[in-house]
C-alpha cells in the first residue's frame, strides 16, 4: 500500500506544480482515491490527530477569512493605500517603498492572499494615475506579502501547518522569526531601486493627481470600522495569550469572526465574501493524501534517512532544511510542501538533540518554506494571485519576468536566513 500511496502523492503533487489543473480538484481527487483503496479510513481522516484533517488549521483559515470579509466591508484597506500614495508625495519610489510596508505587515497579521487582494487593485488606481507601469509594484507587493506573512503563525498558510504540527504558538513565531523578517525585508526595500530599475518615472502633472484623492472618501462605514478594531485587538491579544486563556487560535478566530457577524450585521453574501472555499478544500484533500503517507510509514521511513543523511548533526540538518525547503517550495507551491515536510520534521526534531535547539528545525522550515515562496511565480498562493491581477488589469506579468526578480529576492533571504540561523541557535546558544 505504500506504493500506491506515493504513487498517488507524486502525480497529485506534479498536477499541482504544473499549475494546468485546478488544485482544489486534485487534491480532493487524491484524497478520495486514497480513501477508496482504501488506504485511509473515515476513523484516520476525521479523527486522528496525526493522520486526520488538521481541523484547528481549517478553523483558523475559516475564522480570519470571516473577520477579513467584514473588515473590507468598511474601506480601511484602500484609506490605507491612498494615505500611504499621499504621504510619498506622488513619488513612485516612496509609493513603493510604503505600500511594500502596508503590504508586509497587513501580511503579517491577516494572511498574505487576502492582504494582495486588498492592497493591488489600489495600487492599479494610483499607477493609473501616475500612468507608470504597475508590474514591478504589484510584484514587490508579492514579495513583501511572503517575507511579512513569515513573521506571525496567522500571516502565511505554511505556517498554520508548521505550528499545528509542532505545538508551536503565536508568541513563538514572533520571538523567534520576526527579526530575520525585519531584517531581510530593510535589504529588500534597499534593493527595489536596483531590482525594478526604470520604474520610478513619472510625469510631474499626474502626480498632482494622485496628491488630489481624497483618503477620507474610502472609509465607508466608521461605526463598523470601530468595532472591527475592537474585535480585532481582542483576538490578536489572545493569539499572544492563547497559553493563559486555554483557547487555540483557531477558536479565537472563529469567535472574532462569529462576533463581528452579528454586530455588522451584514449579509451573508457580505460576509462570506473573502471565504477562500477552494483554498479550504484544498487543505483536506492534501491531509488526506499526507495522512496516508503517515499511515502507511513513508513518512517515518523518509525521517529515518534525514537522520542517516545529517548524521544527527543539528546544525547540518537546519541547514539542508533550510536550503531544500526554500528550493523545493519555489518550485511547487509552498503549502502542500509544508504539510508534507511537518511530519518528517517532527520525527526529525527528538532524534536530532546533539547540540543547540532542536526546535530549530521548525524556524528553518518556516523560512524555507515561506521565503521559498519568491522564487518562482507559482511558488506561492499570493504570487499566482497577483499575476492573476496583472493579467485582467492588461499589464500581464510573465512567470519568467516573475522568477528572475524572484531568484534576486528568494536568494538573498536565503543568505540572511542561514546567518541568523547559525548565530542565533548555535553560536550564541
Amino acid at each position: 500500500m505504500s506504493f500506491i500511496a506515493i504513487a498517488v502523492f507524486v502525480v497529485a503533487y506534479a498536477l499541482i506544480a504544473s499549475d494546468r489543473v485546478n488544485k482544489t480538484l486534485v487534491a480532493l481527487a487524491g484524497g478520495a482515491i486514497m480513501v477508496a483503496l482504501p488506504i485511509i479510513d473515515s476513523d484516520d481522516v476525521f479523527y486522528s490527530h496525526e493522520t486526520g484533517i488538521d481541523w484547528d488549521v481549517i478553523f483558523l483559515l475559516l475564522g480570519m477569512m470571516i473577520i477579513v470579509s467584514v473588515l473590507r466591508q468598511t474601506g480601511v484597506f484602500e484609506y490605507v493605500a491612498i494615505w500611504s500614495a499621499k504621504r510619498a508625495r506622488g513619488s513612485p519610489l516612496r509609493v513603493m517603498i510604503l505600500l511594500v510596508l502596508v503590504t508586509a505587515i497587513a501580511s503579517a497579521l491577516l494572511d498574505n492572499v487576502t492582504t494582495v487582494l486588498l492592497i493591488a487593485p489600489v495600487t492599479l488606481l494610483v499607477c493609473d494615475r501616475l500612468a507608470i507601469n504597475p508590474a514591478p509594484f504589484l510584484m514587490a507587493e508579492a514579495f513583501a506579502s511572503n517575507i511579512g506573512g513569515t513573521a506571525t503563525l496567522v500571516g502565511d498558510p505554511p505556517n498554520i501547518v508548521i505550528a499545528s504540527k509542532g505545538g508551536l504558538t503565536f508568541n513563538d513565531f514572533l520571538v523567534h522569526l520576526a527579526p530575520i523578517v525585519f531584517l531581510v525585508m530593510a535589504v529588500f526595500i534597499f534593493m527595489l531601486p536596483r531590482l525594478f530599475p526604470g520604474a520610478f518615472d513619472a510625469d510631474p502633472a499626474r502626480i498632482a493627481d494622485v496628491m488630489s484623492l481624497e483618503e477620507k472618501e474610502a472609509i465607508r462605514d466608521r461605526g463598523l470600522l470601530i468595532k472591527c478594531g475592537i474585535v480585532l485587538v481582542a483576538v490578536f491579544a489572545a493569539f499572544v495569550g492563547n497559553s493563559a486563556i486555554h483557547m487555540k487560535p483557531s477558536m479565537v478566530a472563529l469567535v472574532g469572526g462569529g462576533i463581528l457577524v452579528v454586530v455588522s450585521r451584514l449579509e451573508h453574501s457580505d460576509y462570506l465574501a473573502s471565504v477562500e472555499w477552494d483554498t479550504l478544500l484544498f487543505f483536506v484533500g492534501l491531509f488526506i493524501m499526507v495522512g496516508a503517507l503517515v499511515k502507511t510509514g513513508v513518512v517515518r521511513q523518509l525521517a529515518q534517512l534525514a537522520v542517516t543523511a545529517t548524521g544527527g548533526n543539528t546544525l547540518l540538518a537546519t541547514m539542508v532544511i533550510l536550503a531544500a525547503s526554500l528550493v523545493i517550495s519555489g518550485i511547487v507551491n509552498n503549502v502542500p510542501y509544508a504539510a508534507t515536510m511537518t511530519p518528517i520534521v517532527a520525527e526529525l526534531v527528538p532524534a536530532l538533540t546533539d547540540r543547540g535547539n532542536p526546535d530549530v528545525l521548525w524556524w528553518a522550515l518556516g523560512l524555507g518554506t515561506d521565503f521559498g515562496g519568491n522564487l518562482t511565480a507559482i511558488g506561492a498562493s499570493a504570487n499566482v494571485v497577483i499575476l492573476g491581477i496583472a493579467n485582467r488589469a492588461d499589464n500581464p506579468i510573465t512567470f519568467w519576468e516573475f522568477t528572475r526578480k524572484g531568484i534576486v529576492v528568494t536568494t538573498m533571504s536565503l543568505v540572511l536566513a542561514a546567518l541568523y540561523l547559525w548565530v542565533r541557535y548555535f553560536l550564541l546558544a
